[in-house]
């Protein structure tokens, strides 16, 4: 049960919200005006704050806005009698998480309590977790609470201690290279260089001078002497990223500087020890590859010393209410944005997506929309299209409005549609609650689910 602050400067409409609150075992704190609900959240903690918008001195949204600064802030839950859209969406922009209509519907108000505590627990547990496993493992850059993650850790716990060659497996996007660079921080070479290598960005031909460097004039374009990577990451980490991709010509070479530990620049005939750890990264299936003999059998054997298999996004669903949190924090202090948190809309829609590019996708559509975004929660409508289920590209078909009116009433389609699926996944499917936070009826729900082929069945229910 939740800790409530009610903030309301009618006595009569108080007295009756805290009577029926209490009775569904609610602890429930009075207050008439912004200015007092302000000095009592210095004295105690609340999970909740219901506030009414317009109330003399310190109204609602004000006071919401200055309790957003504080690290134990509660959720905060507005309460207007006008129903004015501006009004929710200003709240919403300070960081409320939802906002009721008066006079309210009971039901509607416990419905929003519990998703506001849910949402507070799950938070909460999050944090708990990733400070447990920071404390434990020390990757902190690496943001997991899932049993996959927890797997990953483990591993690479024990792999940082040696100096061992190792084989980062992964589809694009799930964060190879931070894993890459949080061994070599956790290893005995830590004060060394990393040396980050793209291997699919670099030319077939010049694989050779960027990997063992070159002499001034070894080709036309040598006009002076150049290290390569590997003498750049001697007594440190080098990191092959993409190895799959390198062609069978330059895997012969790099297979023999790693069995010698030696490298010799393009025209020179002297040979340079290079004491380097090897982490190398893929998306590709080396094994099947060997078998086709499109990658050699030889490096695999070399590479494939102590393999480290990361999960998908889609394989940790648990991880992405921290993951959202962390990246929020993080691309806020970059861009300077006044963006603090995510509204229930917008991570229903997050929860629901596939996220076929992972952690870089995410990270990307976070960042977009925190561009977009106004105030201090970033919101359904400020998430690219395809997070939304809008197609993108149709506004380029055949079918594309020509006039003013068109234009205006495909708009108005696509926003609809995208507040419906929001509703949709925040609401876990439920017609009746996806209705009910809409504030429309279920026959009209129904309706606009045919009409944009949302619907599963001819079934009401």
């Amino acid at each position: 049960m939740a800790n409530i602050l009610l903030v309301d400067d009618e006595p009569r409409l108080r007295q009756v919200l805290a009577m029926f609150l209490k009775q569904h075992g609610h602890t429930v704190t009075e207050a008439e005006s912004g200015e007092q609900a302000l000095s009592q959240i210095q004295s105690q903690p609340f999970d909740i704050a219901l506030l009414d918008v317009a109330m003399p001195g310190i109204g609602g949204i004000e006071a919401l806005r200055q309790f957003c600064s504080r690290d134990d802030a509660p959720t905060g839950v507005m309460m207007t009698a006008h129903g004015s859209i501006r009004s929710a969406v200003d709240a919403m922009r300070v960081g409320a998480f939802d906002y009721l209509t008066k006079p309210f519907d009971n039901d509607e108000m416990l419905i929003v309590i519990e998703r506001a505590l849910e949402q507070r627990r799950l938070r909460t547990e999050v944090k708990r977790l990733r400070l447990e496993l920071e404390g434990r493992y020390g990757f902190v850059d690496i943001v997991g609470i899932s049993p996959a993650m927890r797997r990953v850790f483990q591993v690479m716990e024990k792999v940082a201690r040696t100096d061992e060659t190792v084989l980062i497996l992964g589809q694009s996007g799930t964060g190879k290279e931070l894993v890459a660079r949080a061994l070599h921080r956790r290893g005995t070479r830590a004060k060394g260089p990393f040396v980050a290598v793209n291997c699919s960005a670099i030319p077939a031909t010049l694989v050779e001078s960027e990997f063992f460097g070159h002499e001034r004039g070894a080709f036309t374009d040598a006009k002076e002497s150049r290290p390569g990577k590997f003498e750049n990451a001697h007594r440190g980490t080098i990191f092959l990223d993409e190895i799959g991709d390198l062609p069978l010509e330059a895997q012969a070479k790099l297979l023999r500087v790693l069995q010698e530990r030696k490298v010799t620049r393009l025209g020179s005939s002297t040979a340079v020890d290079v004491d380097v750890r090897v982490i190398a990264a893929t998306h590709r299936d080396l094994r099947a590859e060997a078998k086709t003999g499109s990658f050699r059998q030889d490096l695999l054997y070399r590479l494939d010393v102590l393999p480290i298999p990361l999960p998908s996004l889609k394989e940790r669903p648990e991880d992405l209410p921290v993951l959202i949190d962390h990246m929020v924090q993080s691309i806020a202090s970059e861009l300077q944005s006044n963006v603090k948190s995510v509204s229930a809309e917008a991570r229903a829609l997050l929860a629901a997506y596939d996220w076929p590019g992972n952690i870089r996708e995410l990270q990307n559509a976070l960042r977009r929309a925190m561009v977009m975004a106004e105030g201090q929660m970033l919101r359904a409508v400020d998430l690219p299209a395809t997070i939304r289920g809008i197609d993108e590209g149709a506004a380029g078909t055949d079918e594309s409005p020509t006039t003013l009116a068109d234009s205006v009433a495909r708009a108005v389609e696509r926003l609809e549609r995208g507040l419906i699926v929001s509703a949709l996944a925040e609401c876990r499917g439920s017609r009746t609650q996806t209705a009910m936070r809409l504030g429309i009826n279920r026959k009209t729900l129904f309706t606009k689910l045919k009409q944009y082929g949302l619907a599963e069945s001819d079934d009401e229910s």
